[in-house]
């Protein structure tokens, strides 16, 4: 019989190290270093492998792309600062582990591991229009769950009529929760009829990565329809209610943000004109769109509500 012997460099097969730990193994020793210094896990170490998901062809773009670093750089984040540069002051915000607690008007509540929700539930890409109320816009491709998706699984009961989003609070990390003016935590809200539209998308990525602190990681809403504040970020607690919540902006300055919040350029903010709207990364203006150009999707919602303060 013949008999193999290894020489002493050689290992068995089975110790070999398998080939996607390889590949990630810049990602892995980066984690440990994070570990080690005792720094907060970053929204990039999670489910990696994810991403970049399928692109939803259905949602396209009529105006470019904004460019990745543009997107990443110019950012409304108050729990960080009042400046458009917080990316750096937004890393404290330890995003693993992260979980999302689902309350109120639902079969059985429940709270679900970020990790979890990612592999119980679909992700897919769409190219998406994005107005701030600021009159600034950009166009990026975010990675996300569709929220009807995520309220088929939560089962709400008849009675619940729309749903509170609340984010994280923590002034240790986020130094804008400290300014006590402010109602913290940020919180939004839609009706059931708007959250199972088939626009709103809970992001987890954006240009083919997991999202950034910046951007609201682990986990933020996306209504494109609507001025960006309503897109909640960080989310902690989704809560299925019968009455309408007070969100955040609302509660501040009801005179200049409405619960609705819809794009229209013929409405204006009591301190500036929506008509146009200023690209991010760019001198360009541009006309601002009826709900930001998705009034084929969303206008039907609003039949009937022509009573309402529907545009600010």
């Amino acid at each position: 019989m013949l008999i193999k012997r290894r020489a002493g460099w050689e290992m068995p097969e089975r110790e070999a190290t398998p080939e996607g730990v390889f590949l990630n193994r810049r990602q892995l020793i980066g984690a440990g270093l994070i570990a080690a210094a005792g720094l907060p896990q970053a929204a990039a170490a999670q489910t990696p492998d994810l991403y970049p998901a399928r692109r939803n062809e259905a949602y396209k773009l009529d105006v470019p792309l904004t460019a990745e670093d543009d997107a990443a750089n110019y950012n409304n984040f108050y729990e960080f600062g009042m400046s458009k540069d917080i990316v750096d002051a937004s890393r404290r915000l330890a995003t693993k582990p992260w979980t999302v607690q689902v309350e109120g008007l639902v079969e059985k509540p429940f709270e679900i591991d970020f990790d979890e929700l990612l592999r119980k539930l679909p992700l897919e890409e769409r190219l998406y229009r994005f107005r701030c109320v600021e009159a600034w816009a950009m166009a990026v491709p975010w990675t996300g769950i569709p929220l009807k998706s995520f309220v088929a699984l939560a089962k709400p009961l008849s009675g619940a009529k729309y749903i509170r989003f609340e984010t994280f609070l923590n002034p240790r990390v986020a130094p804008g929760q400290g300014q006590r003016w402010y109602p913290w935590p940020y919180t939004e809200g839609l009706t059931i009829a708007e959250a199972t539209n088939e626009l709103p998308l809970l992001v987890t990525g954006i240009y083919g990565k997991p999202l950034p602190t910046q951007h609201g990681a682990p986990i933020r809403l996306i209504t494109p329809w609507k001025y960006g504040f309503k897109s909640v970020k960080s989310i902690r607690k989704i809560s299925f209610v019968a009455e309408r919540p007070k969100t955040f902006w609302e509660g501040l300055q009801a005179s200049e943000y409405g619960f609705w919040a819809n794009v229209n350029p013929a409405v204006p903010h009591p301190r500036w004109s929506q008509a146009s709207e200023q690209v991010l990364g760019s001198r360009d203006r541009r006309p601002t769109l009826i709900y930001n150009g998705y009034g084929e999707q969303v206008a039907g919602l609003y039949k009937g509500l022509e009573g309402e303060r529907l545009f600010m």
